[in-house]
């Protein structure tokens, strides 16, 4: 499962925003935003092979868009991921800001967070997050629930660009496999030659005197 796209928004403001591959998604956000209401809550809606995401807190809306999986657990613990920081890094702004203030240092931000959260071992990260909430609970719903009429888009996703987000993901993933790998091996070779060394030292010191002389031979 990847994550492709978040937001966060006060109601319908987006303060900063990141994709993760082209497409219309952002688009379609601008509408869905419309019809999230204002108190706190956690929600997922279906939109054909993707689901949108959302926690609201404080009138703060927190969003992002992934494949569609059976494991909410990763996308929701991203959210909570970049809400923490969102928090940490603007307090009591973000009920005042413009639309995009945030846009340019933030959107570095979620960058940062979702190449993280779209790693193949990201998931047991999550597990080991704070959040354990049980998002079971979390309620699914289709989209076509909430848009009226009309209003439902073709969600257009550039798979191109997916997957080679993706292969960098993957290439850089490998490429700190092989250097944790390399230093793994540098430590053991360490101690090998460490317990050599000392061995031979008690078998010298055995054998000598400690200024080496009269050397049993």
């Amino acid at each position: 499962m990847a994550i492709l796209y978040a937001l966060i928004s006060r109601g319908k403001v987006v303060l900063a925003e990141y994709t993760w591959t082209s497409g219309n998604f952002p688009t379609i956000t601008r509408v869905l935003l419309a019809k999230i209401p204002s108190s706190d809550a956690k929600m997922s809606y279906v939109y054909d092979q993707y689901v949108f995401h959302y926690v609201v807190e404080d009138g703060i809306t927190y969003l992002c868009m992934a494949e569609e999986s059976d494991r909410r657990r990763l996308p929701f613990t991203f959210l909570d991921e970049i809400k923490n920081r969102f928090l940490a890094q603007y307090g009591q702004r973000i009920h005042t800001a413009i639309a995009f203030a945030m846009n340019e240092d933030f959107g570095r931000v979620i960058q940062k967070q979702m190449d993280l959260f779209n790693q193949p071992d990201a998931d047991q990260f999550a597990s080991l997050h704070k959040q354990l909430d049980d998002v079971r609970n979390v309620m699914v719903q289709n989209i076509e629930m909430v848009l009226e009429r009309g209003e439902k888009l073709e969600l257009l996703v550039d798979k191109t660009d997916q997957l080679q987000n993706q292969a960098f993901v993957f290439a850089r993933s490998a490429k700190k496999l092989k250097y944790a790998m390399f230093w793994k091996k540098v430590k053991i070779y360490s101690l090998i030659a460490s317990v050599t060394i000392l061995i031979l030292l008690i078998l010298f010191a055995v054998a000598c005197n400690p200024n080496g002389s009269k050397c049993k031979v």
